[in-house]
């Protein structure tokens, strides 16, 4: 609306200027006008330059995700950009297997970090500030200025469980190759054999420890035990190529 106004200042002032004839009332419609239209110009530079009319308002969303590597190996991808960590971008997916993965923004805006917990999944914690305007007067004076949901601040939290392993995409590349070879193969095959026994006995210890455990508790005791074995192999299979 502020747009439509200060346009019309504009048109109306030249109008007055040119087709009003009458020295007072030229004068006094063509100030008016002026000062409708140095007010809305000064009201819109204030929006875009100092948020008039708004304030910010912080979101968290919690989602799920899944490894990149579409396979059950605990792996939290990543692409290293530049030095210092703050701007390196992860990568995820969404669901269990899906064949162009999601990413994390990369922006002088957003930061992204892994944090290590006890979980058993991974999830995804995005906290966002946006400008948002403090009432509906300013949502429609504003109209059209595009300000509304404006980007102040991002964070990404990749909350990872302890067993998954970090590596960039180039190590999971040859992580991917190694795989391949017939001694890793025969490697994972024992690792399979020796896993269910691990398994089972991380499930007996903590059962020991609480005997009324839940199936869901069980579960991710199970599920904990699998990945911390998977993720020596990966571990393993990385350092005998060193």
């Amino acid at each position: 609306m502020i747009i439509i106004i200060m346009f019309g200042a504009a048109i109306a002032m030249f109008a007055s200027i040119m087709f009003i004839e009458r020295r007072v009332p030229q004068l006094i419609l063509s100030t008016l006008c002026g000062l409708l239209f140095v007010g809305s110009t000064l009201v819109m530079t204030l929006n875009y330059s100092h948020h008039f009319g708004m304030h910010q308002v912080t979101t968290t969303t919690r989602k799920s995700i899944y490894s990149a590597s579409n396979s059950t190996m605990p792996l939290a991808l990543y692409q290293p950009v530049g030095s210092s960590g703050r701007d390196d971008v992860y990568i995820y997916n969404v669901q269990e297997r899906q064949k162009t993965a999601n990413h994390t923004q990369a922006n002088e805006f957003t930061t992204s970090k892994i944090k290590w917990t006890d979980r058993a999944t991974p999830e995804l914690v995005t906290t966002e500030t946006r400008w948002r305007y403090n009432n509906s007067f300013f949502a429609a004076l504003y109209m059209w200025s595009g300000m509304d949901g404006t980007l102040v601040k991002r964070t990404n939290t990749l909350e990872y469980p302890r067993t998954y392993v970090k590596l960039t995409v180039k190590q999971a590349d040859r992580l991917k190759k190694i795989a391949q070879s017939p001694a890793a193969k025969q490697a994972q095959a024992r690792a399979q054999q020796q896993g269910k026994t691990a398994v089972a006995s991380a499930v007996q210890a903590a059962l020991a420890k609480n005997p009324h455990m839940t199936a869901q508790q069980i579960q991710q005791v199970s599920q904990q035990a699998e990945q911390r074995l998977q993720g020596q192999m990966v571990k393993e299979m990385l350092k005998s190529t060193k």
